[in-house]
């Protein structure tokens, strides 16, 4: 049987109001309704186990940071880094998203339905199996996937072409794969764009199919769409600037 937890956020400060979703969960909750969120930072922060929490309002900044095995939905917006440095588990968000999104993140999936700011999936990495998943519904603002170091950051741009500047920036691993056609002008200069191919559509599939039950969304016209992938010019970016070769 499911033990659900109702926690008021309405005026309480982020630090008691973490304390209350910990101790829901040191008690069994399996999942935990947050009502009434207004910015109260650090929601899910550090957590571990399978349980559900559920966010109602406008999640504060480093949402989900640390966090190993839970699922956290948003129904409304984040702010800034949710996901940063998160381990596994999953982050839905029903609206948008601030700077950042997807920081470092080291493992598990960040699903936005809307759009999000600059310098998503900024060092995202993976260690074997453990591979970092950010998709996007919408737009993102420039510098998308900085010194991305691995994993997929998947852009579905639901509402129109992205036209970000410097996407890919200091890039050194993973892949960009974004729907439609992207501008060569649009990509930073350690970027190039590949093909993609069955094998690549076949292997982003799951994950398009996974977001758009999510959302709600028919996923047939977005898995068959045309995709632009973007990975790294050069295995070693920076070879040039630490040596004195």
């Amino acid at each position: 049987m499911t033990k659900l937890v109702t926690i008021d956020a309405k005026g309480v400060h982020y630090t008691p109001l973490n304390q209350q979703i910990r101790k829901a969960i040191e008690d069994g909750a399996d999942e935990i309704v947050v009502d009434n969120v207004l910015g109260q930072r650090f929601i899910g922060n550090g957590l571990r186990g399978n349980a559900v929490i559920r966010v109602n309002g406008v999640a504060g900044g480093d949402l989900a940071m640390f966090m190993s095995g839970p699922t956290v939905v948003v129904h409304g917006n984040a702010e800034h880094a949710p996901g940063n440095t998160m381990d596994s588990g999953k982050v839905v968000i029903h609206g948008s998203a601030g700077d950042a999104v997807a920081h470092s993140m080291r493992g598990g999936k960040v699903f936005v339905r809307g759009d999000i700011g600059y310098r998503g999936g900024i060092h995202m990495k993976q260690y074997e199996a453990h591979r970092p998943i950010l998709v996007v519904g919408g737009s993102a603002q420039a510098f998308l996937g900085e010194y991305m170091a691995g994993g997929l950051l998947l852009v579905l741009a639901l509402d129109g072409a992205m036209k970000a500047r410097e996407i890919g920036s200091g890039i050194h691993g993973g892949e960009i794969v974004i729907r439609g056609n992207v501008d060569e002008a649009c990509l930073a200069a350690g970027a190039k764009t590949l093909p993609l191919t069955d094998e690549d559509r076949a292997r982003i599939a799951p994950v398009i199919r996974e977001f758009a039950d999510d959302f709600g969304l028919d996923p047939e016209p977005l898995v068959n769409a045309d995709y632009t992938r973007i990975v790294p010019a050069s295995a070693r970016p920076f070879a040039g600037k630490y040596t004195w070769e």
